[in-house]
């Protein structure tokens, strides 16, 4: 089956079983998804959710989080991973908010990613669920279905990314983008996943790609 035939087949499914994915984040506007997004980073969508209300309920506008001390940002995420890293990025890039878009988040790509701790996938989240602006954020999630499925043969998330968009029109990059991560949490987890028993897997996925999979799986086992 050739790529396009794949990616074909593979949206109709996932439009079949995510019609109107929702947006994992909890979120009152751009500037706490913003927050919210960056915060994901090396941590779960459903560890944010609970650590946000609390922060949020401190300071859900740049200009009140800037009126906290770091100490007081960190106390509210220190559970996330990198939190200390991540209340100082959040602090700085609320005071660049303020100083450079009037404490609005710019529904621009490039002055997104000038902000501290934001980065391309972090921007285009932003991007695609408060603006509305056909983004296809990549993640290492994404980039391993997208091997795994036999849609792209990149090494890294940029060019992943940059594969994924010629195959899908940009209209259904959005949606694309949560259906994907849906359908990975629920039918397609990184460790103990049988590909060829996958509903998209097991047609997809060629069989040096299951072969290769079930050999690394082997060697996880015996080293335990």
């Amino acid at each position: 089956m050739k790529r396009q035939e794949k990616a074909d087949r593979i949206a109709k499914m996932l439009q079949e079983l995510y019609p109107e994915p929702p947006i994992p984040l909890d979120h009152r506007d751009p500037y706490t998804l913003l927050i919210a997004v960056l915060l994901s980073a090396q941590t779960t969508d459903a560890r944010v959710n609970q650590v946000t209300p609390a922060l949020f309920e401190a300071a859900s506008r740049p200009e009140e989080m800037v009126k906290l001390k770091v100490e007081q940002i960190l106390a509210f995420i220190r559970t996330c991973g990198l939190a200390p890293g991540k209340a100082k990025n959040i602090h700085r890039l609320s005071e660049l908010l303020i100083e450079r878009h009037d404490g609005i988040v710019p529904a621009d790509l490039e002055s997104l990613e000038a902000l501290p701790g934001v980065g391309h996938k972090t921007a285009s989240v932003v991007m695609a669920q408060s603006f509305g602006v056909p983004s296809f954020p990549v993640d290492t999630h994404i980039h391993r279905l997208a091997a795994r499925w036999g849609l792209s043969k990149a090494r890294n998330v940029e060019e992943t990314e940059k594969d994924l968009k010629k195959l899908f029109p940009n209209d259904t990059w959005n949606d694309l983008h949560l259906q994907i991560i849906y359908f990975g949490r629920e039918y397609c987890p990184a460790r103990g996943h049988e590909l060829a028993e996958c509903p998209i897997c097991g047609w997809a996925a060629s069989q040096t790609r299951i072969r290769a999979e079930r050999q690394a799986s082997s060697k996880k086992t015996r080293k335990k």
